[in-house]
């Protein structure tokens, strides 16, 4: 019997960037918030502050010193979370848009307040 294939992952465009404040919508972290920390755009994720912490088992080695259990953050995938407008301080959707400068930037589609200027 032929060994079954990977699914290979397609990357979809992410509009989320490092430092984005959060909302978790799904999984069993729902409801949590930070700050995004990295953004994995290949495989669609995203690492973010104090949220879907997983505990790793090192040894000892010259690098890392002493081993042992240490917490850390895993990815989630980008559709479980949603950006925080900072002014009506809710999780919503956002739109693009074109500035007058000629700049992308994200705008709320609740306040239509812009995200990032």
């Amino acid at each position: 019997m032929p060994k079954a294939r990977k699914k290979s992952i397609v990357p979809v465009p992410i509009r989320l960037k490092k430092n984005d404040l959060v909302e978790v919508r799904s999984g069993r972290e729902k409801g949590k918030t930070g700050k995004i920390l990295k953004v994995i755009r290949d495989k669609n994720q995203v690492l973010v502050e104090k949220v879907n912490m997983i505990k790793r088992h090192t040894r000892p080695s010259p690098t890392t010193g002493q081993g042992g259990i240490l917490e850390k953050e895993a990815p989630l995938h980008v559709s479980k979370v949603m950006l925080i407008c900072p002014k009506c301080a809710t999780a919503g959707r956002f739109r693009m848009t074109v500035t007058a400068e000629g700049k992308k930037s994200r705008v709320c589609r609740k306040c239509k307040e812009l995200i990032d200027g």
